[in-house]
């Protein structure tokens, strides 16, 4: 992954390379932003270009050794940590290294990738995914050594708001007294989940969402899309590379969400409340990271179909089919229920984070439609 394989993000890479340039790297960074904006792609782009020892005033040089070893992400000094689950019928508690395998497929063949995909290419099922309290171990154990290649030992967290609490505050200690010449790299989505000490010992860098015209221009240059779709895909996506490759490739779990929010919402409206129960237990079954994200998904609808109201096609960001819904459903939702509905669903994620019975979670939330539906 080099800075020119990062889809748009000019400002932020000129950024890291002047860093690099005039020799002030920070000890630590907390990189920030929305889903899909291309945050990995760019801190891995970011760890090559610091351990080129033949890099350009643009971007790493791509043959010398440490980009050889970038090629196929096995650098000795650059150390990954990501959530994980403990693996099936294992007696110990797992860390990243038994995922390393895994991990590197995922960032070789799609970079531009979220917590679900990578859930799933793991094998998941109902668990949910932290940095357990072990890792901080493994890290010690990778920045004790001396450094390879004599150049920075850099680890890169892929979403430290995922940190188990013991965990998070061994490596509080470590960015208050790093080893020489380490460098952290944290990548977050939700840099509030963090804890305020370590968030106040490192560099904020907030990336933002990609612009229009390069997601157009990729999907034109790379999959090859008509110059029509792509315009309306980029606009769709509102800035999320991951949202546009799923539009393109129908994604299915997308597809499953948007049935199951037109499932609910009629059966809510006719009150078919035997036929909402077994809607309930359909959701309990699908695992506690999809069961958030089918409610990141609701919430999004809802938010969508409040803005369809105004008649202002720019302001909303749906596929053709849920347009074609909201035409109907949108007038459903207005100003009397829309914040009710909202604070529905936040409840709801929470319950679910908590681990309370799905069941009972999804089913309560049906009947509260009912009523929220109607005002």
């Amino acid at each position: 992954m080099f800075f020119r394989d990062v889809i748009g993000q000019e400002e932020v890479k000129q950024r890291l390379i002047q860093e690099v340039n005039e020799g002030r790297i920070p000890h630590a960074q907390l990189i920030c932003g929305p889903e899909g904006v291309g945050k990995i792609p760019l801190t891995i782009a970011y760890a090559r270009y610091i351990s080129c020892s033949n890099r350009s005033e643009t971007d790493a040089c791509g043959v010398c050794p440490s980009c050889v070893k970038f090629n196929k992400l096995v650098h000795p000094d650059v150390h990954f940590v990501f959530p994980i689950v403990n693996k099936a019928k294992s007696p110990k508690v797992s860390v990243c290294a038994d995922f390393l395998p895994q991990w590197r497929e995922q960032l070789l063949t799609s970079p531009y990738f979220n917590l679900n995909h990578w859930l799933n290419n793991i094998g998941a099922e109902n668990k949910q995914a932290q940095i357990f309290a072990n890792e901080s171990d493994e890290i010690l154990k990778k920045l004790s050594l001396k450094s390879s290649e004599g150049g920075f030992k850099i680890t890169i967290v892929w979403l430290p708001e995922k940190l188990h609490p013991v965990c998070a505050n061994k490596l509080l200690k470590l960015l208050e007294e790093p080893p020489e010449r380490t460098i952290f790299l944290l990548v977050s989505e939700m840099p509030d989940m963090i804890l305020p000490t370590i968030q106040s010992r490192t560099q904020r860098m907030n990336v933002r969402k990609i612009d229009e015209a390069s997601i157009d221009r990729v999907l034109q240059t790379k999959y090859s899309i008509q110059p029509a779709d792509s315009l309306s895909v980029a606009h769709l996506a509102n800035g999320n590379f991951i949202k546009a490759l799923e539009t393109i490739h129908l994604n299915e779990e997308n597809q499953l969400f948007f049935d199951l929010f037109v499932s609910l919402m009629r059966l809510s409206y006719q009150r078919k409340i035997r036929e909402m129960k077994m809607w309930s237990e359909q959701v309990a079954g699908m695992g506690r990271e999809r069961q958030k994200n089918f409610l990141e998904y609701c919430q999004r609808m809802i938010r969508e179909n409040f803005i369809f109201n105004l008649h202002q096609r720019d302001l909303t960001y749906m596929t053709i089919s849920e347009q074609n819904f909201a035409t109907r459903f949108a007038p459903f939702v207005n100003e009397r229920n829309v914040m009710g509905i909202m604070d529905e669903l936040s409840e709801a994620q929470i319950h679910i984070e908590q681990n309370v019975n799905a069941k009972m979670v999804f089913f309560d939330f049906s009947l509260k439609m009912i009523v929220l539906l109607k005002q």
